[in-house]
């Protein structure tokens, strides 16, 4: 009897503790903002397959700590293929599985440091490439036997062990080869460009001998040292670009014949033909409305010929490579918004063009690839909601109806497979967990890959919705608002507007949390509206919607950014009183121009690394959208914030990295400086070192910031 009632209670003991890990389970936990602001690292954001890619022999594979999978794309089950103690066993440098940096039937390769390992799995062998230890910027010849690289301003090459070549001797530190150039504008994000036959390598160089010298401090020496970096302010003297092509060969070293007239011009879309002949280069006036597709002879250098051209009156911004046609040489597919949206158009190498392959009302974002059997080509873009990202699919033998290959709301980033068969589809959705499919585009089957978790599922989290308001011309914009997860009736929320709103950017999507960042969730928690509006002049809306800005900055923007607000006060739930803003970058710009130009809306604002005054900003993103200051004076003054310091209502916070080689930190203190002599009080806060964005632990200390000015402002 004492048995069975031990037994008993132990039973009813059990249960209640099962219960109450239920309960417990059930009950959401309250988001903090430290691991808010730190989502990625402390788990909070949805994680799909670690190193995700396809082999060259059409499988699918990707790694965990230990294994190494592969997986067929149409099998339901991914093999284990190669653990740590099995590569150990070739490579006794490896501890665990690395990133691979390109996997085939028999061949691993990846870095670890400054070695490049190939291993052999079929003779359990392994080769090593090793470069400078200061290596930098790395790009592995396509045959995978050869390496390019950067140590300070000079580019090398490196063919084995102890084989390290240099390309260029050039000890003026003014003239640099093998890095980006046109500070990673125009698509640009490499210096380096192997020919598809690994012999040879072309790269950019740019001299900066006329580009003025901007001073950084550097606080963590005795006494502070100054840091100076190149930065080419608009209407100044800016780099003159070149491009170099070096024979591994022969080690012969030759350079473009671009011309005189290119010496502070733009040169983009490098792209190798298929024969690695010619070397085709996208041309750029530094007005940038006139742009010209030119090809070049990759043995000597000369121009061949300018294939066409394209010209608009506000900017032309080339910013894709060519894509040739798998299986013939003399035909590319090219990239261009010339009729209002990005769309594909077929050319040869003569310059003739074939064909417009596509003519969506809708922008176009990349090529995927190419199946050859059937002539078609694989293609990303928004498709009709441009809050999404799908894949689509276009045969060039047929009358260029665009087909889509993925659907529902949300952002799909696609990778073709290299037969062009199947399609890996890692898609993320604001109100579902990450998924990974494998898409049979032959069979029009789909096989799910992967099913990630919902990391934020035990947390307490605000409510999301997406809205449309109209600008005052009529034109649809995209809004997001975050409410707390319960509204009490009849109670009243400020309301914190987080902006961005300039070119290349879109802050509303249906990605995860709507595009939102984790942050505003904790905030919307704390009682607060969080309020964001993609106004005109943001990205993924066409051409005329984007260039409605040009020679006016911060005009447009700031009506529709009004508009939002606008729609808010309407709003039952909303203290109309009660309005506060933030952003950085250009969100920093519209921040602060939203509380000196329309004192009075917003109590208080927090402006992150602002541009103040367009004529301190760099020349490629600058005079793109504003033209040089001695061509758009009435437009440079209209956009100055210095020009409205003695207009501020309410309180302001500027906030700005120190080492900021982005929008540099004269931008604020000048705004400060302006404010002082008009007598304004202004508060500001700098972040010693940091450059454009605080990042790391000191980032929970930059939101705290600018989240208690809010809290403690907004009244």
């Amino acid at each position: 009897m004492l048995k069975k009632t031990l037994l008993l209670f132990l039973i009813l003991l059990s249960l209640k503790g099962f219960n109450q890990q239920k309960s417990n389970k059930s009950t959401p936990q309250e988001l903090t903002l430290e691991s808010a602001v730190l989502s990625y690292y402390n788990g909070l954001y949805p994680r799909t397959l670690s190193n995700l890619k396809w082999t060259t022999n059409n499988t699918i594979s990707f790694r965990n700590d230990s294994i190494l999978f592969f997986q067929k794309p149409t099998s339901t089950l991914a093999k284990s293929k190669y653990n740590t103690s099995f590569l150990n066993s070739i490579d006794s440098n490896i501890s665990k599985i690395p990133y691979f940096n390109s996997l085939d039937k028999n061949h691993l390769t990846y870095f670890k440091g400054n070695k490049f390992t190939t291993i052999d799995v079929n003779t359990k062998s392994f080769s090593v490439i090793e470069l400078a230890k200061n290596a930098q910027n790395n790009q592995v010849s396509p045959n995978k036997k050869q390496i390019a690289y950067t140590i300070e301003n000079n580019l090398y090459l490196a063919k084995g062990e102890d084989s390290i070549i240099p390309i260029t001797k050039i000890k003026n530190s003014n003239i640099v080869s093998g890095q980006a150039i046109h500070r990673y504008e125009f698509g640009i994000s490499k210096g380096i460009f192997w020919s598809p036959n690994s012999k040879c390598i072309a790269f950019y160089q740019k001299d900066e001998t006329n580009v003025a010298e901007y001073p950084l401090l550097n606080i963590n020496s005795t006494p502070g040292k100054l840091n100076a970096i190149k930065y080419p302010m608009a209407g100044q003297k800016s780099e003159e670009p070149q491009i170099g092509i070096y024979n591994t060969n022969t080690q012969q070293l030759i350079y473009l014949t671009i011309g005189d007239d290119y010496f502070d011009n733009y040169l983009t879309n490098v792209t190798w033909g298929p024969n690695s002949n010619f070397l085709y280069v996208a041309q750029l006036n530094r007005d940038q409305n006139h742009m010209q597709l030119v090809k070049y002879d990759a043995n000597n250098g000369n121009q061949i010929s300018v294939l066409f051209e394209e010209k608009n009156e506000k900017w032309v911004e080339p910013e894709h490579e060519l894509f040739f046609i798998p299986g013939i040489e003399n035909q590319f597919l090219w990239l261009s918004e010339r009729d209002g949206f990005m769309n594909l158009f077929l050319y040869n190498t003569d310059g003739k063009l074939i064909k417009q392959v596509t003519a969506n009302s809708w922008v176009t974002t990349k090529i995927l690839g190419y199946h050859q059997k059937s002539q078609t080509v694989y293609f990303s873009g928004t498709g009709k909601d441009p809050k999404n990202m799908h894949a689509f699919g276009v045969s060039l033998a047929e009358n260029g109806n665009t087909f889509p290959i993925t659907n529902g709301n949300g952002i799909h980033n696609c990778k073709l497979s290299p037969n062009g068969e199947y399609l890996l589809d890692v898609v993320y959705s604001f109100n579902k967990e990450p998924s990974v499919y494998c898409i049979s585009l032959k069979k029009n089957t789909t096989n799910q890959i992967f099913l990630g978790k919902n990391p934020l599922k035990n947390l307490n989290i605000a409510s999301t919705e997406l809205i449309n308001i109209k600008s005052s011309d009529g034109t649809s914009l995209e809004a997001r608002i975050i409410k707390p997860a319960k509204i009490e009736k009849n109670k009243k929320y400020p309301v914190l507007v987080y902006v961005y709103g300039g070119p290349h950017a879109q802050m509303i999507n249906n990605g995860w949390l709507a595009g939102a960042s984790l942050w505003m969730h904790w905030m919307a928690q704390q009682g607060y509206i969080v309020f964001t509006l993609d106004n005109r002049g943001s990205s993924n809306r066409g051409f005329e919607f984007e260039s409605i800005i040009h020679r006016n900055l911060g005009t447009v923007e700031i009506e529709d950014q009004l508009a939002g607000i606008n729609y808010l006060k309407q709003q039952t739930y909303v203290d109309t009183n009660r309005f506060a803003v933030h952003g950085w970058s250009f969100g920093g710009f519209m921040t602060s121009s939203l509380m000196l130009r329309t004192p009075g809306v917003f109590n208080c604002g927090v402006a992150g690394g602002p541009v103040t005054d367009w004529k301190w900003y760099e020349i490629m993103y600058g005079e793109r959208y504003m033209d040089r200051p001695e061509q758009n004076e009435a437009g440079y003054k209209k956009a100055s914030l210095l020009s409205y310091a003695n207009q501020l209502e309410g309180k302001l916070l500027l906030i700005h990295g120190t080492s900021d080689d982005v929008v540099v930190m004269q931008h604020n203190l000048a705004l400060v400086q302006k404010c002082i002599s008009e007598g304004v009080q202004l508060d500001f806060f700098p972040y010693p070192m940091h450059p454009h964005n605080v990042r790391g632990k000191d980032r929970v200390h930059l939101m705290t910031k600018v989240l208690n000015y809010v809290m403690d402002n907004n009244k």
